[in-house]
């Protein structure tokens, strides 16, 4: 569930909760495709994928129009939790196999 994270950044808009609300069916249902992530912890997607990924946000704010490149993103972690979190700034996403680039 999501409202761990709300807890930890609970100045999220209510567009920014509802795209972070949504990741989860949106992975599940790419991981039934895919091995996008470990199907064996969907069980703790938002803490150890989501959580993890905006960990850096407690550190680092990036002022908008940054443009952030995420090299071997993997599943899009973190590169799109916290694209969701930074709205105003550019996050590109790469990684070496391209089935997973290619959604």
């Amino acid at each position: 569930m999501p409202e761990r994270i709300f807890r930890y950044f609970p100045y999220l808009t209510s567009v920014q909760k509802e795209k972070i609300s949504g990741l989860r069916p949106l992975y599940e249902e790419w991981n039934s495709r895919i091995n996008v992530i470990s199907r064996k912890d969907m069980a703790n997607f938002y803490i150890h994928h989501v959580l993890h990924s905006l960990a850096i946000a407690k550190i680092i704010s990036f002022i908008p129009s940054s443009r952030i490149l995420d090299a071997g993103t993997g599943g899009g972690f973190p590169g799109i939790p916290l694209a969701v979190l930074f709205p105003d700034s550019d996050f590109f996403l790469l990684d070496s196999i391209e089935k997973k680039s290619r959604l």
